[in-house]
């Protein structure tokens, strides 16, 4: 069973990669291959990963971008066509589906077996050696798909699908428990102000915001109980975050911004015990994490873990919340045709919240 779609459909491609530059293009539709689906993708969050990518601004990853891959990894569609050997796969044309950063794991690997995709050793990560989402079709897997709620509208599911289940997983990583001190570093942008209200919202934490100055208002009405400004605080920072703890610090730091100076001062921040959660990449050589120094480790029994992305489980579970009203996406949306002018606001950091392509 499918439904009739076309030849060929409209894409966005890196163009010129190691440059700020996209182009529209029109590529021919595959066919869905044993275990996959095809899906009309009809939105498209816009992410700073992807901007990491287009750029090849990240040193952490293997090989430079190629010219002419497709971006993205937040999209959100409807199912259109089976390929073979999907019937006990729990999906069906006309299931509105999403397709997250790691758009297909091996499932038998050791990470796999322990449920954490994120370090998949066989993993495919969709707008990187794999076509993304920033285009009208795009294959799936089958069983790796994420089903989207009932009544969520695609717009809103879209961010969830790598901003959400990634700042939701990364707070369940941090051991904060309810009533515990939280410092998210980046509270105003696309993946902060979503982890505010998990994090406040969600998991009944006390929320300390920060970002710039500008995105106060955001950081509040998403549950922030405190907000600092980096840009008036300057170097009292650290202080201010003490004295609004009672002294102690937080239980966990959570950064999401890709800034080195972020993470160089999160750990003075930290109580003891406290955790410190790494989700930003910041871009350029990698450099160690300023204060995170042994002694003082094994002395306040601090920790700092990484966390990539979310597993299929919790992906569910931050829609759910999303779908709920318990968490709600601030997003506007634009044209597939202005990709390029929003990677120039998030190069210049003047968004506030998500940006979610139109791909009709």
């Amino acid at each position: 069973m499918s439904s009739e779609v076309p030849k060929k459909y409209k894409a966005a491609v890196y163009d010129q990669p190691g440059k700020l530059s996209t182009k529209i293009v029109e590529l021919d539709t595959p066919e869905p291959g044993a275990g996959e689906v095809l899906i009309n993708l009809s939105h498209s969050g816009v992410c700073h990963s992807d901007f990491g990518v287009m750029t090849n601004s990240w040193s952490i990853l293997p090989y430079p971008t190629q010219a002419g891959q497709v971006g993205g990894h937040e999209g959100v569609g409807k199912i259109v066509k089976l390929g073979p050997g999907t019937e006990s796969a729990g999906v069906k044309v006309g299931d509105t589906v999403g397709v997250k950063w790691i758009s297909a794991i091996c499932g038998n690997c050791p990470a796999c077996l322990e449920g954490s995709d994120g370090v998949c050793f066989n993993q495919k990560i969709s707008g990187y050696y794999t076509p993304g989402t920033f285009q009208q079709y795009v294959l799936g897997p089958a069983n790796y798909v994420t089903p989207i709620p009932e009544g969520l509208e695609p717009a809103a599911a879209a961010p969830v699908l790598c901003a959400g289940v990634t700042v939701y997983s990364a707070l369940r990583k941090s051991g904060a428990v309810s009533g515990q001190w939280v410092v998210i570093v980046g509270a105003g942008g696309g993946l902060g102000h979503l982890a505010v209200q998990y994090s406040a919202r969600a998991m009944g934490h006390r929320v300390i915001g920060i970002d710039h100055s500008s995105k106060e208002k955001l950081a509040k009405s998403s549950g922030a109980e405190v907000f600092f400004g980096f840009d008036k605080s300057g170097k009292d920072l650290v202080n201010h975050v003490r004295e609004a703890t009672g002294g102690l610090g937080a239980k966990a730091v959570i950064v999401v911004t890709a800034s080195n100076a972020a993470y160089d001062t999160a750990m003075d921040m930290l109580r003891f015990g406290g955790t410190l959660v790494c989700v930003g990449i910041p871009e350029g050589d990698a450099v160690p994490i300023g204060g995170a120094k042994a002694g003082s480790l094994l002395q306040q029994e601090k920790k700092i873990v990484g966390s990539a992305v979310g597993n299929r489980r919790e992906a569910i579970e931050a829609l759910e919340l999303v779908k709920r009203g318990v968490v709600k996406v601030e997003y506007r949306v634009e044209p597939m045709e202005k990709l390029s002018d929003i990677f120039k606001e998030m190069e210049e950091g003047k968004l506030q919240g998500r940006v979610v392509l139109d791909l009709s």
